[in-house]
């Protein structure tokens, strides 16, 4: 049974920095497509980051760009999203998905119907 299990989400205040990680089991972690989604309060589940584990390429969503950065051990399974400057509107519950990597493309990949597995997401609270 494939697993995600996120982590690392807490308060912070505007300006701070977080580190959320996502290990996943049971997945050809080495040729996936992880990405992750935030879904902040009364808003749909939006795309974020995207890391595609077999070269390391990455995507971003705009409203991240420059201020986030996704990466992977591929030798643990485990995706990063390192998270500066953050801002109260970046609060949310931050989620990690995985996917084959050949369904991930630069079009699909920002996608929620994308992505097949699932954590359980990790909670982000930025105060102002």
């Amino acid at each position: 049974e494939v697993q995600l299990q996120a982590s690392g989400g807490g308060m912070v205040k505007s300006g701070g920095s977080l580190r959320l990680s996502c290990v996943v089991s049971a997945f050809t972690f080495g040729t996936s497509g992880i990405a992750w989604f935030r879904q902040a309060p009364g808003k749909e589940r939006e795309g974020l980051a995207c890391i595609r584990t077999s070269d390391g390429a990455t995507w971003y969503g705009d409203s991240v760009k420059e201020r986030f950065t996704i990466s992977s051990e591929n030798d643990k399974n485990t995706v990063y999203l390192e998270m500066n400057s953050l801002k109260p509107e970046d609060t949310g519950i931050y989620y990690c998905a995985a996917e084959e990597e050949i369904r991930v493309t630069p079009a699909t990949m920002m996608l929620f119907s994308t992505f097949t597995y699932w954590g359980q997401g990790t909670l982000v609270t930025v105060s102002s």
